[in-house]
């Protein structure tokens, strides 16, 4: 074991009455018990609510993200096999037309002319409802119901790089989707046995400059259903990291950081992601997509290579059992940001 993390159980406040980071807050947790009350810090408090569902034929993701002075939103999909992408963005400066909540699971939309994001929680359902008028030339509409099981835990962590600058994020897998994504006259239909949702829920104060990396996926594999996230660059230093894997809702926190190896002239070759000092996680993951987003606007920087594709090896239990990762369908991401 590289850390000692602790476990939190109890509701806790992310930010003291300053603003700044409260201690009682490090750590991690099975459920979302980290209440984001962030203030102050203008320009640097950084908070989104990043959804992507893995579908039978496709992939559709949603995010609403406010970086302080601008709300940056979009909406994107992936077909397996006809390898169709598409991306569209919106950039709002100063927008009132947006809610992002305090607590993981409250209701978030955003409203504009050009794409309405709603995804709205009540009894153990997120209902996500996308409209974008203009989406590749075809009107787009998301209809799609996300259960979350009373019984599945979530990895819900704290980073602290120090009292001025931290950052909670809260990771959801697994989580059994049904409905429908329409893009003009096609009609991609989602099952809840075979299509799974992922919520990247972010709140912090960041720093000027970040970069980092994360893989994650969510399948049914083997019978059961398992979920993997990883990070990395971003918590290195930090003594927590956002490590773990669901097998049916289970979560099995990994406490040692995980290094990501790939060749940034090529991205498209296989990712090798391993533990740093056992050999507890041994993946390969083998990208058949590169999705590549770039911003340069002013005071927003960023170039994301996101790779989805699949992932084969294992991760193991404390007690020693592995857990035998097969094909399984997935994404990883570099991310650098000037925010």
């Amino acid at each position: 074991m590289q850390h000692v993390e602790r476990e939190l159980t109890e509701n806790v406040m992310l930010c003291d009455a300053k603003g700044q980071l409260n201690p009682g807050a490090i750590g991690y947790a099975r459920q979302p018990l980290v209440i984001s009350n962030l203030r102050g810090n203008f320009m640097r408090k950084k908070k989104w609510n990043y959804w992507c569902v893995f579908g039978d034929e496709i992939m559709f993701s949603a995010t609403i993200s406010h970086l302080d002075y601008a709300t940056v939103c979009f909406v994107y999909f992936l077909n397996y096999e006809t390898q169709r992408f598409f991306e569209k963005t919106v950039v709002v400066p100063f927008t009132r037309q947006l809610r992002l909540p305090n607590e993981v699971l409250d209701t978030s939309h955003f409203r504009h002319e050009e794409m309405d994001i709603n995804f709205e929680y009540k009894e153990s359902q997120t209902r996500l409802n996308v409209h974008v008028k203009d989406f590749d030339g075809e009107p787009l509409q998301a209809s799609l119901a996300i259960q979350h099981p009373e019984s599945y835990e979530s990895l819900n962590v704290v980073i602290p790089w120090n009292r001025q600058t931290f950052q909670f994020t809260g990771k959801h897998h697994s989580l059994p989707t049904s409905g429908e994504v329409k893009i003009g006259s096609q009609r991609f239909e989602f099952e809840p046995d075979e299509s799974f949702a992922v919520l990247d829920y972010g709140r912090g104060v960041w720093p000027r400059e970040s970069s980092w990396n994360w893989g994650m996926a969510s399948q049914r594999s083997l019978g059961k259903s398992i979920a993997l996230n990883f990070g990395g660059k971003w918590t290195d230093g930090t003594g927590m990291t956002e490590n773990a894997f669901f097998v049916n809702g289970k979560m099995t926190k990994i406490h040692e950081d995980v290094i990501f190896h790939y060749n940034k002239e090529n991205y498209k070759e296989p990712w090798l992601i391993h533990t740093k000092f056992s050999d507890d996680v041994k993946l390969t993951f083998t990208p058949f997509f590169e999705r590549v987003s770039k911003t340069d606007v002013r005071v927003v920087k960023s170039e994301v290579h996101q790779l989805f594709g699949y992932y084969n090896g294992y991760v193991r239990y404390p007690e020693g059992k592995k857990v035998k990762i097969l094909q399984m369908l997935g994404a990883v991401e570099e991310h650098y940001a000037k925010w």
